[in-house]
């Protein structure tokens, strides 16, 4: 079942709920909403896609879409979603960017239950109360590691798409200096300035994303670690509890 998120975009609430559920390997191709949606998978994961970068969303997680931005979805496994679809006066508040966010309990719940309420809910009564804090629980939420942001430069935006088709921890700053014909400097200097991160936090957040599809896929542990370069699984399982906060098996 596909309800387009964009059906009710003109109704008169801030908010409207959508759920969704999709059979595995569905894909959703390049597409615009003219609401902000904080899309949220309460099973499976989720692999979202911009020309600005690219997210994965496991449970447990949501990806907040502004209006306006083209973006893709590709589903790993069948995968339910929970969507907010946040009218612009309130949007402007949760920002401008695509981000991955933590989903509390109380967040999935309010998720649950919006997507339950009629779409003329009453704003001055208990539904309205149920949006608003919502909307709270959305701007208060951690911003979780989990974005690929692709830099403006055409030669080093070439690079990181090769780089996130085989992505290996063992990349290093020299290699790639030396391909884009930089000294190591300028190089990481560059890097920043394009991804307003180090070259390492990218690398990791790229090999993270990479990571989590192939994982809730299936994927053995042991193989997912060794592809991605690492010298044992204890070490890949150390930076994925230290950077999402659990083990890669919690993510199955």
């Amino acid at each position: 079942m596909h309800r387009d998120p964009d059906l009710h975009a003109d109704i008169d609430r801030p908010i409207v709920g959508i759920g969704n559920d999709y059979p595995p390997a569905f894909e959703l191709d390049f597409h615009t909403h003219r609401r902000g949606q904080l899309l949220h998978a309460t099973r499976g994961v989720m692999a979202i896609s911009t020309a600005q970068g690219a997210w994965a969303t496991p449970p447990e997680h949501a990806v907040w879409i502004p209006a306006g931005i083209a973006h893709a979805v590709r589903m790993i496994g069948a995968v339910s979603t929970r969507s907010a679809m946040v009218a612009p006066e309130l949007a402007e508040a949760l920002g401008d960017r695509c981000r991955v966010i933590g989903v509390s309990r109380l967040l999935n719940a309010l998720l649950e239950e919006a997507v339950t309420l009629p779409v003329e809910y009453d704003e001055a009564g208990r539904d309205g109360l149920v949006m608003q804090l919502l909307v709270a629980e959305i701007a208060r939420a951690p911003v979780i590691p989990l974005a690929v942001p692709f830099p403006r430069s055409e030669a080093l935006a070439r690079r990181c798409q090769e780089f996130l088709a085989a992505p290996s921890v063992k990349s290093g700053i020299d290699e790639w200096a030396n391909a884009l014909g930089l000294n190591r400097r300028s190089f990481t200097r560059h890097f920043r300035r394009e991804t307003g991160m180090s070259f390492a936090e990218w690398r990791q957040q790229a090999c993270l994303a990479a990571a989590l599809p192939l994982i809730a896929a299936g994927e053995p542990i042991t193989a997912v670690a060794i592809d991605l370069g690492y010298d044992s699984p204890a070490s890949f399982s150390t930076m994925f509890r230290r950077a999402l906060g659990s083990s890669p098996s919690g993510h199955r």
